[in-house]
């Protein structure tokens, strides 16, 4: 039976995460407390991997209940705590100080800061897939290869590569359902090795998506002919969830259960 072997949420977004037991689903379809904060600059832009190599370097604790975040320089001792709403301030001189420019700690805690908006459910990938993929990879063990992925949702008992049928043509969508909840696969997600705790591993794996996409095509290239998609260098499926799931929780052990392949219902699915 294939279920919910872990939950991570992402609360700062671009660093680190934490492992949870159980997850809340918003109105907007994202996972309470996923990526609903971020740094942006005096610009209002988002600091992130993609724009500065800074933010690799940076690790995150974050204690959800007393909303504390820890923060430190990578390979240093001395972590720095933060009560993210009366130390506000603090987070901002700290960070500000560590990039050499003026930044801000902004949160949303309606829809958070998904990384695609258009797919805003939490994202999906297989045990199996991760550990595969892993292997790879001879100096990445398979929880720095979670890291590197960063999904929000790992399924256990299927094989790797599993989580490609929750995606099929490109004008369709499937239907699946977590414990009492119900989600529409969207599109694969970009690998992301840039999130990575180990910058020189983005060194020594600079053909990193050019290696997974020739192992996917080794490993399936049945499904390469049929689905005539080029997302082979891509791990990870993005969702969308119906706002009827609004606060419904997803808890580890849920079982997962494939319902339909079809047009999407988005705005008609049934509780």
């Amino acid at each position: 039976m294939s279920y919910v072997a872990s939950i991570h949420i992402y609360p700062l977004k671009s660093l680190d995460g934490i492992a949870v037991s159980q997850a809340t689903i918003l109105a907007s379809g994202s996972l309470e407390g996923d990526r609903s904060f971020a740094i942006c600059d005096a610009a209002g832009e988002l600091v992130n991997t993609k724009h500065n190599s800074g933010v690799r370097f940076l690790r995150l604790s974050f204690d959800i209940k007393k909303r504390i975040a820890g923060l430190k320089i990578q390979d240093t001792e001395q972590e720095f705590f933060f009560h993210v709403d009366r130390e506000r301030p603090g987070v901002e001189c700290w960070l500000s100080n560590y990039f050499g420019f003026p930044v801000k700690l902004i949160e949303n805690l309606l829809t958070g800061f998904p990384e695609d908006t258009t797919a805003p459910g939490p994202s999906i990938i297989s045990t199996a897939t991760i550990a595969e993929v892993a292997s790879w990879f001879p100096r990445v063990c398979v929880s720095e290869m979670r890291h590197h992925l960063r999904a929000n949702i790992e399924i256990g008992d299927v094989p790797a590569f599993w989580e490609d049928e929750l995606f099929p043509q490109a004008d369709e969508v499937v239907r699946f359902k977590i414990g009492t909840v119900i989600f529409e696969g969207i599109n694969p997600g970009h690998a992301c090795l840039l999130s990575t705790p180990n910058y020189a591993l983005i060194e020594a794996y600079p053909n990193f998506k050019k290696i997974l996409a020739a192992k996917h095509n080794e490993i399936m290239p049945n499904l390469v002919k049929k689905r005539h998609l080029n997302y082979f260098s891509r791990l990870i499926v993005n969702t969308r969830v119906p706002p009827q799931s609004a606060e419904k929780i997803v808890h580890i052990g849920d079982e997962v259960q494939i319902l339909t392949v079809s047009k999407s219902l988005f705005n008609t699915i049934p509780d």
